[in-house]
């Protein structure tokens, strides 16, 4: 599996398993548990999630060595803040049943959460925590939180794909060493993606799938990527990505269908702020 190594040294694979949505708890332990057999080292789970448990039963059915395991998980903004922020994690801990996590990611920019890093930094020395990052930050409060505290994130997980590839949110990232992470790579089906003529005909000259072809793309730009999928094809076309290469021609080809806005989650509609925080989960 190829790796990317973060600002603080700690390397991660660049392709994992999403766990979002994956509601029922026997088909999550069972999908877990099937993508460690298949070869997945990251996993990534939410407390919001409701899940983590199921992870955690998976992570120990499968006998792998824990240090052979990225975990990642989050707090919600429910749980924002210093001390909120740690009773989350130490739920988190008990729930996946291992006494580390190799990230833990503040959820979303709302809510107290310059006292949930402060917290999370205070983890992380402490060594509970091998990284610490943030998801869904954009440029204000990405800057905001690196001038306020003193460890900058290690990753900051987004709504990244070909269709919204916030191309100026990876330049300030770049410049701060912060790696990104893509939820939803595959635009959770939307805009026919699937369908779209420049992945069918790459697919075709391949003999790979357009998912494959979406990946791939993530994966050559050095994107970390975190797929969803409970069916066991799936799961193994999405990790098979080592014998073909997209030439530069084809990299900027696909570049071209950037639309350069969110096609998921608009961060800036303030009905979605509203949205997140009335958003409640079963701990």
């Amino acid at each position: 599996m190829d790796k990317l190594t973060l600002n603080n040294q700690v390397t991660i694979p660049l392709t994992g398993l999403g766990v979002y949505q994956i509601n029922n708890l026997d088909e999550c332990e069972h999908t877990v548990l099937n993508a460690l057999k298949i070869g997945y080292r990251l996993i990534d789970t939410d407390a919001c999630y409701g899940n983590e448990k199921a992870v955690g039963k998976a992570i120990k059915k499968s006998q792998i060595p824990r240090e052979d395991i990225f975990i990642s998980s989050k707090v919600w903004i429910q749980d924002a803040g210093y001390q909120k922020t740690k009773q989350s994690f130490a739920r988190t801990l008990e729930n996946l049943q291992t006494d580390y996590l190799d990230l833990y990611l503040i959820h979303m920019p709302f809510g107290d959460y310059h006292g949930s890093w402060q917290a999370m930094e205070e983890l992380y020395a402490s060594g509970k925590i091998k990284a610490i990052g943030v998801c869904n930050f954009l440029p204000d409060r990405l800057v905001d939180l690196i001038l306020t505290h003193n460890i900058i994130p290690a990753i900051n997980q987004i709504e990244l794909h070909l269709l919204c590839q916030q191309q100026e949110l990876l330049k300030l990232m770049k410049k701060y060493d912060i790696k990104p992470m893509a939820w939803a790579p595959f635009i959770e089906g939307k805009e026919k993606i699937f369908e779209n003529p420049l992945l069918i005909s790459l697919a075709k000259k391949y003999n790979k799938t357009t998912a494959q072809i979406i990946l791939k793309w993530l994966r050559q730009n050095n994107i970390i990527s975190i797929p969803k999928s409970t069916n066991y094809t799936h799961l193994q076309e999405n990790i098979q990505l080592n014998n073909f290469t997209l030439t530069a021609e084809e990299l900027d080809t696909l570049t071209q269908l950037d639309k350069k806005h969110s096609i998921i989650l608009d961060l800036h509609d303030i009905n979605e702020v509203y949205r997140l925080h009335n958003i409640k989960f079963i701990q």
